[in-house]
């Protein structure tokens, strides 16, 4: 069965292990002091473009992938074991989107083999109490807590890697011409729609060149906007650099049918009437779909290249084959999505507090601390221990929440939340 696109599904990173509080006590070493290790890398999960995968039916009942997490550190400075991470092998050709409600945002575009993307970063492990050790803090009796790891809710969509695409209206003869120029066998009849997945094809012309061709399902008027079988299979001609398009010469109107295709592909976007097309005028067999033929040329004239053929009778076949290399020389690469380049972050020692921390009033004496950077200092700090609560509160202290607290109207004995610690407020 082939599966094109895939529900959204759940990534979830494994944790990264918590670093051990641990203290040295061996007869030998009176005064061993602290000998925590550091805890592990949670697993994270990676995308992996491979050849010997064509559908995505592997991901079409998937609704959750969890990586596992690291293990925790050890007493005698023993590291927790690294998790493994999770290779999810999709299809060369497989595009990443990340799913909030109802939009997507592209994440990436797998389009070589063993290309890889991680779509859900491990967290890293927490310090063991041996890396606190000071000159003046010879036994700390604190330890980090693992980071959470990366989860977001994905999908995947394949989109074909072919060179030549061709496109047209059901029976103009598309599958009949692959199967001429390829060895593909394609299904092929005499009614519409009898391509209901598309199909690929290798040619090889006899001066050693060669191109892949996608047998596309019969397009018609609407499919850009999911008519007949458009929108389901319109993605797979993104990547082609150069379209090929078929024109029956036993229909009532050729050139009618060329402009209803031709504005689908424009509407559907991609930049698909800017690549290079070639119009093919099908089975041209006799006097009357000649006429028909002249008359299509004489009308695209000095706009498109026009050519006749007859997959049926081989004619005109190879013709047509070193017209499309011609263009796919000349042809100039469209990616399917801007590349973003990446955030750089400069460290500023004089960082607004609106970057560190917000606090919103959440009821009459109730206040709630949040903010990306506080929220993840609060999570590596163990507090089991007296020592890690002093230490969250004095890192609450030097950001001068106490501060922000009194200007928003905090009294005594006020109540405030960050993350799951609850305390109260004093002046």
């Amino acid at each position: 069965m082939f599966i094109d696109k895939t529900r959204p599904f759940l990534v979830k990173a494994g944790k990264g292990g918590n670093g051990a509080l641990s203290f040295l006590h061996i007869k030998s070493n009176e005064f061993g002091g602290p000998d925590g290790g550091n805890g592990g890398r949670g697993g994270s999960i990676i995308v992996r473009a491979v050849h010997d995968q064509s559908t995505l039916i592997a991901y079409s009942h998937v609704k959750k992938v969890v990586a596992e997490d690291g293990e925790k550190g050890q007493k005698k400075k023993m590291y927790g074991r690294a998790a493994k991470n999770v290779y999810l092998d999709v299809p060369v050709g497989t595009v990443i989107f990340e799913v909030n409600g109802e939009e997507r945002t592209f994440l990436a575009d797998l389009s070589k083999e063993g290309q890889e993307f991680v779509v859900a970063k491990g967290g890293r492990g927490g310090r063991g109490n041996a890396c606190f050790t000071t000159s003046v803090i010879q036994a700390p009796k604190i330890a980090e807590n693992g980071l959470p790891g990366q989860e977001r809710m994905i999908t995947f969509e394949l989109k074909l890697l072919a060179d030549v695409g061709l496109v047209g209206m059901p029976s103009v003869g598309k599958s009949t011409l692959l199967s001429v120029i390829s060895k593909a066998k394609p299904e092929i009849g005499d009614y519409p729609f009898t391509t209901i997945t598309p199909n690929l094809g290798v040619t090889y012309l006899d001066d050693g060149s060669s191109f892949v061709v996608a047998d596309l399902p019969g397009l018609i008027e609407g499919a850009s906007q999911g008519k007949g079988l458009g929108l389901q299979f319109l993605r797979h001609i993104e990547r082609c650099r150069v379209i090929v398009h078929m024109l029956d010469m036993t229909s009532e109107d050729p050139l009618h049918d060329f402009e209803v295709i031709n504005n689908e592909l424009g509407s559907y976007g991609f930049n698909l009437l800017k690549r290079p097309m070639l119009v093919v005028c099908s089975k041209v067999e006799d006097e009357e779909t000649e006429a028909k033929y002249l008359e299509v040329k004489k009308a695209l004239e000095g706009k498109y290249d026009v050519l006749p053929i007859s997959a049926i009778l081989h004619d005109k076949v190879n013709v047509m084959l070193y017209k499309i290399k011609d263009l796919l020389n000349e042809a100039s690469y469209f990616p399917l999505y801007e590349e973003k380049d990446q955030d750089v972050k400069v460290y500023d020692a004089h960082l607004d507090l609106k970057e560190e921390f917000n606090i919103e009033r959440v009821k009459p004496h109730h206040f709630r601390i949040y903010g990306e950077r506080i929220e993840r200092t609060y999570s590596l700090i163990n507090l089991t221990s007296d020592e890690g609560i002093l230490k969250l509160l004095s890192i609450l202290r030097n950001l001068r929440v106490d501060d922000k607290l009194k200007e928003l109207g905090a009294v005594d004995g006020d109540t405030v939340t960050l993350c799951d610690f609850e305390f109260d407020y004093y002046e």
